[in-house]
């Protein structure tokens, strides 16, 4: 299909705005969905499969995205992000219907798969709509939606719960994913040009979903339900090497593979998405480890946890939209070293708190690490895409998003089995041994299952004030190593922005790969 020379002014600010309201569904029901859980568990019951609500989502939306980037490449964009959203919002009724977590869980597998395809589509065609040198500034209208679904996803999941019910979070979707729908319908035309005749690499997709089930699920189970040398995580590895060792085979002889092994060959998408896995294992670890060093370490409140907590995704949206304006001018490079000293900046502070740190600092290098990431995830964005054309649009744009979701989900998983071994550790080394034998048997097997668990009001109860103390002090020491990991990721991602080329659009040049639109 020829590609469309230009796009009206109207058209094009609709399907804009289709684009980022589908990107808002899919980052808000995530977020809210962590305020109305104590809720959900409440009413279905089933806390064991509190964590899996969320896993689950994960799972499917890491698999789709790269299947939804490359069948952007052969199919009409219209029609794939249409596919993307219907699931999505089939996904949102079957959760808003459930009666049990089992029904729950499987509705969010649903949602997922839609949601990658959604995420996927929406940097796809906002890449596709806008001309080379304005790219930067479509990219960082998408983090500014994240940022923005961040601060207003867990007051709309309390809002929800309180008003009305959990189970509207869902329903909320069908209008708004009703008006998204109809505007990419109507406005959204292909303005590239798409393979006629193509062949879909189902056994690459199969083995792809395969490596990428077995490897974050090892992940996500490793230090919670198995341990890191059981059987089972090992077994989920040994999956993940045969299945993506047959990936790799099966990818070098499909006349269209899923992802071309070749491209790892230019330094622009290696690089760049490298750049991509270490910065998103230092902001989503910190992310997720600030938290319980705020309110465990510096006893400080929810409220105040959800300032400090602000600051990062305010800082990250603010450092796209900044970049994105700027990498017309300064070029991608620069922009993505700037951003990995912004990072070392951030988690380098972190790195150094203590039971004395203020909550005005706390926020500060949040804020710091969170620039850093904007100005990275765009710069190496823009790198990866430019690197390969605009024929591979869809797989360079899925590759850079899959390569974050990737990066974070293991980064975490370290980051868990790291500080679970040190914190018991050092409660040992605190409290004794006598006084740890004295902590009742049942209690102390959900703070070893879980240590987060220390910070329910149940066990608290339950706990002197002396216990309390020690392990929350045992906390805030064991995560003061996350923070140091984060800094070293962070220094791994600098050294990366400097081996970059030294712009994307050259080494297209150089390569002879087609120019993007």
């Amino acid at each position: 299909m020829c590609a469309s020379p230009t796009l009206d002014p109207k058209a094009r600010l609709s399907i804009i705005f289709a684009t980022l309201l589908a990107l808002f569904l899919g980052a808000l029901d995530t977020l809210a969905m962590s305020a109305a859980m104590p809720t959900i568990v409440s009413e279905l019951g089933g806390l064991h499969l509190y964590s899996w609500v969320f896993s689950a989502y994960m799972l499917a939306r890491a698999v789709s995205l790269p299947i939804f980037g490359k069948l952007c490449d052969l199919f009409p964009n219209r029609t794939l992000f249409s596919i993307s959203i219907l699931i999505f919002l089939a996904g949102s009724v079957c959760a808003g219907l459930s009666d049990s977590m089992v029904q729950l869980t499987a509705s969010r597998v649903i949602q997922g798969i839609g949601a990658g395809g959604t995420f996927a589509l929406t940097y796809i065609v906002l890449s596709d709509i806008s001309e080379p040198d304005k790219r930067g500034k479509m990219m960082s209208m998408a983090s500014f939606v994240w940022g923005l679904a961040s601060v207003l996803g867990p007051s709309f999941g309390g809002f929800m719960v309180s008003v009305a019910s959990w189970r509207w979070i869902f329903f909320i979707n069908l209008p708004l994913g009703g008006l998204s729908l109809l505007g990419l319908r109507l406005f959204l035309t292909e303005t590239r040009e798409k393979r006629s005749g193509a062949q879909i690499d189902y056994g690459g997709a199969f083995l792809l979903s395969t490596a990428i089930l077995s490897l974050l699920g090892a992940f996500l189970l490793a230090g919670r339900d198995y341990a890191w040398f059981s059987m089972e995580i090992l077994g989920l590895f040994l999956l993940f090497l045969a299945s993506f060792s047959a990936f790799i085979a099966v990818e070098r002889r499909a006349p269209e593979p899923i992802l071309p092994i070749d491209f790892f060959r230019s330094a622009g998408f290696s690089l760049g998405n490298g750049a991509a896995f270490f910065s998103s294992v230092a902001i989503f670890c910190l992310s997720a480890y600030s938290p319980l060093f705020i309110q465990g370490a510096l006893g400080r409140t929810p409220m105040e946890l959800g300032v400090a907590m602000i600051s990062l995704s305010m800082g990250w949206s603010g450092g796209a939209l900044l970049c994105g304006q700027l990498v017309h001018r300064r070029r991608e490079r620069p922009l993505a070293i700037l951003g990995g000293w912004f990072l070392i900046a951030g988690t380098g502070m972190a790195a150094a708190f203590s039971s004395e740190t203020s909550l005005l600092t706390c926020s500060v290098a949040l804020g710091l690490a969170g620039v850093g990431m904007g100005f990275v995830s765009i710069s190496t964005l823009l790198i990866v895409q430019n690197s390969v054309g605009a024929v591979h649009l869809g797989v360079a744009t899925s590759s850079h998003q899959f390569t974050r979701t990737i990066g974070g989900t293991i980064g975490i998983g370290i980051c868990g089995g790291l500080v679970t071994s040190r914190f018991l550790n050092n409660i040992e080394q605190r409290l004794g041994p006598d006084v740890v034998a004295a902590i009742p048997p049942d209690l102390w097997a959900r703070i070893r299952e879980n240590f987060e668990n220390l910070f329910r009001p149940e066990v608290q109860e339950r706990l002197d004030d002396a216990v309390q103390a020690a392990m929350q002090a045992a906390i805030g020491e064991s995560i003061l190593l996350v923070f140091w990991f984060t800094l070293g990721a962070a220094v791994v991602c600098l050294g990366i922005g400097w081996a970059l080329p030294g712009s994307g659009r050259k080494e297209r040049a150089a390569s002879g790969s087609p120019s993007p639109r």
